[in-house]
């Protein structure tokens, strides 16, 4: 099979994910959940028109001079409304979030006034509406202001909750599944053998996924046996996943078995080769409802494929409005070389000069075994293939890693 190309590859991946079942929750649990619908208010905010400041509300004709004496007949406080009407020459002692009571169009501060008893003298004049938050002035009943395919912020929350939602329908967080393999895998902690390494992709994998909203489940570490391998797969199928993540084994050796496992299993396989740098042996397939995406087994590789696909299919199943990684523009730290036919995924440390300008530096050592300089990127530098050498001050696209 040919490379396939970068774009074909996701697309591949994407083909048919559409979001999950809806459910409702209750609020307190919906940080970070995705809208499965439009969501209304339920009532105008303020419902009522109300004072922003502590002071005195008045009839703004009342009070339109300096010296201005009026007669206080009543106090407002928030939750207790005043029942009775603002006449010439009165005025009501209002606190901030009272309604403004009836006959009154302005607050004049507190600190604008000198009270005398029941009398107070305005130093300040009067504007009519200065001080008062109008009804619905924030939003009002029917107003749409959450929209279907939000991930919602703790921001979101506190507009739910203002207009009046104690529970909101969301779509049902994906389930992936993470299965490691390999017989030089050692969890880490345990002192590695001859030949062993210590497993480190897993730890990534299921961060990124829980990032995105995705719940995980850990399947562990299969030896390189053919049956331990399907054992895996089966136990992915049977918890219910909806997606597949394999680490390892991804290539063409003869201890290479998750493509023969999935195969045996009865794997519609779109691919298992893409034009990309790191992370050729990537493969991508169906088993039943159950996207399945093999992962290269070098950790950089293993992350930067997730990365580019395994996070846009949660987003799509979870039913997000914002798919795709957004490419940012930025300015080469270094001169590079020509690229050659496969799409490159360079590890760049990210600088802002004084001006704003995003300089991007790729790393000295592009090796994808490499964890620190891993760690170490804030970005990683898009080059397309066949890309020609670039100077340094010249203008590239990088993708943010998540910070």
């Amino acid at each position: 099979m040919a490379l396939m190309p970068v774009s074909d590859a996701l697309a591949a991946v994407l083909a048919g994910a559409e979001p999950l079942l809806e459910e409702t929750i209750s609020l307190d649990q919906a940080y970070h959940r995705v809208l499965a619908r439009d969501v209304a208010a339920r009532r105008t905010q303020p419902p009522e028109a109300m004072s922003a400041m502590d002071g005195y509300a008045v009839r703004a004709a009342d009070a339109a001079t300096i010296d201005s004496e009026l007669t206080v007949i009543g106090e407002v406080a928030a939750g207790r409304p005043f029942a009775g009407l603002v006449g010439a020459g009165e005025a009501v002692r209002i606190f901030t979030g009272g309604v403004v009571p009836a006959g009154a169009d302005a607050v004049v501060i507190q600190e604008d006034t000198v009270a005398d008893g029941k009398r107070i003298t305005i130093k300040e004049a009067a504007i009519p509406g200065r001080h008062i938050r109008r009804a619905g002035i924030d939003f009002a009943e029917g107003d749409v202001l959450l929209r279907k395919g939000t991930r919602l912020t703790e921001r979101d929350l506190a507009l739910a909750a203002g207009m009046n939602h104690p529970h909101l329908p969301v779509q049902r967080r994906p389930k992936v599944a993470i299965l490691a393999t390999g017989d030089e895998l050692v969890i880490p902690g345990v002192a590695p053998g001859p030949g062993q390494i210590v497993y480190s992709n897993g730890y990534a994998l299921h961060a990124l996924a829980r990032q995105e909203g995705a719940d995980t489940i850990d399947l562990g570490v299969a030896a390189d046996t053919l049956e331990a391998t399907t054992a895996g797969i089966r136990e992915a199928r049977q918890s219910g996943a909806d997606i597949l993540i394999t680490t390892g084994g991804a290539s063409v050796g003869d201890h290479d078995l998750v493509q023969q496992a999935l195969k045996a299993e009865g794997i519609a396989m779109s691919f298992w080769k893409i034009a990309m740098r790191p992370g050729k042996p990537m493969m991508h397939g169906r088993l039943g409802a159950m996207r399945v995406i093999g992962l290269p087994g070098n950790p950089v590789s293993s992350y930067v494929c997730a990365f580019l696909f395994m996070v846009p299919l949660i987003r799509a199943l979870s039913g997000r409005t914002m798919i795709h990684h957004r490419r940012e523009r930025a300015v080469l730290g270094r001169d590079l070389n020509a690229n050659d036919q496969r799409e490159d995924y360079l590890r760049a440390r990210l600088e802002r000069r004084d001006d704003g300008t995003l300089i991007a530096l790729p790393v000295d050592h592009q090796d994808s075994s490499l964890l620190a300089n891993l760690a170490a990127a804030q970005a990683l530098l898009v080059r397309a293939p066949f890309a020609p050498k670039a100077e340094a001050g010249s203008v590239c696209e990088v993708l943010l890693l998540p910070a």
